[in-house]
């Protein structure tokens, strides 16, 4: 029997797959192959984060961090690089701590 996947995994799963007795079968992707997965994956993440709560949730935003982590270094960046750029953005713009949310802006005459 097979589970197809076709998708990025980290990179320990292919030996916790053989550690179980079965046998993956993987292939290098191309940097812009890899580009276009990170993207996918970081939209799996995102909706396992939308479903998840508690815990789970947490879990999954750790997930989401490591694929963002990894978007940065796909882009000769880091993640504490785009920690630096959200907490200049947040003097800047703010945060969301405030809960504020906009409904409308009233033109003036």
């Amino acid at each position: 029997m097979e589970r197809v996947y076709n998708k990025l995994v980290r990179d320990n799963i292919p030996e916790i797959i053989k550690s179980k007795g079965e046998t993956p079968v993987t292939r290098i992707l191309n940097n812009d192959e890899y580009k276009k997965s990170l993207e996918e994956k970081l939209f799996e993440e995102y909706k396992e984060v939308i479903e998840a709560s508690g815990d789970d949730r947490l879990e999954e935003l750790a997930d989401l961090v490591e694929v963002a982590k990894s978007l940065a270094e796909s882009e000769n960046s880091s993640l504490e690089h785009i920690i630096e750029l959200a907490n200049k953005k947040r003097e800047k713009r703010g945060g969301f701590e405030k809960k504020i949310f906009l409904e409308k802006v009233i033109e003036s005459e």
